[in-house]
């Protein structure tokens, strides 16, 4: 959530902004996955230009101006509202009394409050109802106190307590001055200029050469190039890595949404994740950079969301291979109340790697001596630092807000790592990993969803059932119905239908029964039969259409393929259904409200 955008030229000769704001308004549009409510800018020159408004970037487009003005810096911001609601006041960078310094922050400041009280006290007057603008002000107490820009933006930031992202520019000021905790930034060194951003796809189009920031340290962008230091402002050396993600993944690529491109890309990454990892003639999966992982006594899978359905997943086959294994909430996960110690192996579960709940647990469990693994999507990651040890599963950059291409590779990659955790691999195994990705282009390239969709797309409510390993595929669907369509649905074993959801089940709430090969088939349809007397239309999603045909009044078909894999199948007609549903709705399919792609705060 929230979005940071940086920027300098490396020239030093006057140049007009308009450079600067085409790069910082790109970078806002590439972080507009990320999920805002208002967006801004500032330009630093002999002043400090700012340019903010509420609602989509289009409104802060319209404001912003036409004409050539000299600047040196800028910096810019997508708000997701926490402080105060949305409007132009609150929006993005906030600045201090006199406007000569532009602040933009992500994350929370837990002492926001006594910090305001105590610069009000000294005549500081504030304009929103933010946390952020705390921070210009401390800023220019230090700058009246005789302290430099890099000293007093250093002592602004010792006053904070929380999680948070920042920047700053200053009037007459050529440097962009950045710091992290607990709160992602990357930094990007291009041949034209420096960047800084939330996350990579920001300034993809500019270079693929970045430096992952990490907790505590300090970056100063300037002409001159980027220094990097830590909290007692000694410079340190971070290494430069090479993005291997194509400019153009980040696009449309001709789709109407972000969202149907990505289900359409699911074969491609399902390939990368498996590349280099399986035998087949050897039925054999091995992954190089988890050698060092013995097999654990017990496992904790720690998520949020869509990767908490993953983790669900994992678990089931974690214990199918005789490793006791649960997957908890991050946010619920209490460490000091399970049993937890050097036998443990906890894996956060996290598309991004900068999950605040999932960092937390992950935390927690590393304090309590266990080992720790993450599996996410991003290389340099908060996660993939912190951690003992990290799978990625590597699905390229993922912009629609409903995940889809990642949670398929989050369920393959958790799949080998079981394999190779309990030895349960098998060739028949390895097999059905080699052909996932062929089978799913099978379903994207005849599925009837559309049409289904088409039918009830104006239904009062939509329930998913499923049993088995099919059961965290049914909260998933459920999940992506309510993101994108705004409609209620509900997902839960079908065994739980008759003990409480049955009551709203209705002529008018359709039930997607997943009926495969791993399901007991016979108790799934008596939970067909129990919907149809009560008159709703039954979806069934299937390997095996012969077996529900006389129970459903519509069937999304799946390849039969090795048991563990048919929910993964499965999923990819629910993310269908969900697409053409909301596509049918005129939803705001890759933005829906009030839902962000990255959750950086507890």
């Amino acid at each position: 959530m929230c979005g940071i955008i940086g920027y300098t030229p490396t020239r030093t000769d006057h140049h007009s902004n308009r450079d600067i704001l085409n790069v910082l308004m790109d970078g806002l549009s590439d972080l507009e996955y990320r999920g805002y409510d208002s967006a801004g800018v500032a330009i630093a020159n002999a002043s400090v230009s700012v340019y903010k408004r509420n609602g989509e970037l289009s409104e802060l487009e319209e404001m912003v101006p036409n004409g050539p003005i000299d600047g040196y810096a800028g910096i810019g911001h997508t708000r997701w509202s926490t402080h105060g609601p949305p409007s132009d006041e609150n929006a993005h960078p906030h600045t201090d009394c006199d406007g000569s310094v532009a602040v933009v922050h992500n994350g929370i400041i837990e002492n926001y409050r006594v910090l305001r009280d105590e610069l009000e006290a000294a005549g500081h007057e504030f304009d929103s109802e933010t946390d952020t603008e705390v921070i210009p002000h401390l800023i220019e107490t230090s700058l009246e106190q005789g302290a430099d820009i890099e000293t007093a933006f250093r002592r602004a930031i010792d006053r904070l307590n929380g999680s948070f992202a920042v920047a700053a520019v200053f009037s007459g000021s050529e440097a962009v001055y950045a710091t992290r905790n607990q709160s992602p930034l990357v930094l990007g060194i291009g041949d034209d200029g420096y960047h800084l951003a939330s996350d990579v796809p920001a300034f993809l189009e500019y270079t693929d050469q970045v430096v992952y920031l990490q907790d505590d340290q300090f970056a100063k962008l300037s002409p001159a190039g980027v220094e990097i230091s830590d909290k007692r402002g000694t410079v340190v050396d971070m290494p430069v890595k090479t993005v291997e993600w194509d400019p153009e993944e980040a696009g449309k690529s001709g789709y109407d949404h972000y969202m149907l491109k990505e289900i359409n890309e699911q074969p491609r990454a399902i390939r990368n994740c498996i590349r280099g990892r399986t035998d087949e003639m050897a039925g054999t999966v091995s992954i190089d950079e988890l050698d060092g992982i013995d097999r654990p006594k017990r496992i904790h899978l720690v998520s949020c969301g869509t990767s908490y359905h993953a983790s669900l997943y994992a678990a089931r086959l974690f214990r199918a291979g005789g490793i006791p294994a649960t997957a908890f909430y991050a946010s619920e996960y209490d460490a000091g109340a399970v049993p937890i110690d050097g036998d443990t192996l906890v894996i956060g579960v996290t598309q991004s790697g900068e999950t605040a709940d999932t960092l937390g647990a992950l935390r927690d469990a590393n304090r309590r001596g266990a080992e720790t693994l993450a599996v996410t999507n991003v290389v340099g990651s908060s996660a993939s630092r912190e951690t003992d040890h990290v799978m990625y599963i590597r699905a390229g950059p993922e912009i629609s807000v409903a995940a889809t291409k990642t949670f398929a590779s989050q369920q393959v990659a958790l799949a080998m790592l079981s394999s190779t955790l309990t030895d349960e691999c098998s060739r028949e195994f390895v097999e059905g990993l080699r052909a996932l990705p062929d089978q799913i282009q099978s379903i994207l390239d005849q599925s009837r969803a559309t049409e289904i969709a088409d039918v009830y797309a104006n239904s009062d409510a939509y329930f998913v059932i499923g049993r088995g390993y099919s059961a965290p595929v049914a909260l998933e669907g459920a999940l992506k119905m309510k993101e994108i369509t705004y409609k209620h649905a509900e997902g839960f074993p079908g065994g739980e239908l008759k003990h409480g959801p049955l009551a709203l089940v209705t002529e008018r709430t359709p039930v997607i029964a997943i009926v495969t090969g791993e399901s007991n088939a016979e108790e799934m349809i008596g939970n067909m039969k129990e919907v149809e007397a009560r008159e709703a239309p039954v979806i069934a999603v299937t390997d095996s259409p012969d077996v529900v045909e006389n129970y459903a009044d519509h069937i999304l078909r799946i390849p039969q393929t090795a048991w563990q894999f048919t929910p993964i199948l499965a999923n990819v007609q629910l993310q269908l259904l969900a697409y053409w549903t909301a596509n049918q709705l005129g939803r705001s399919i890759d933005k829906p409200r009030n839902l962000a792609k990255s959750v950086t705060v507890k």
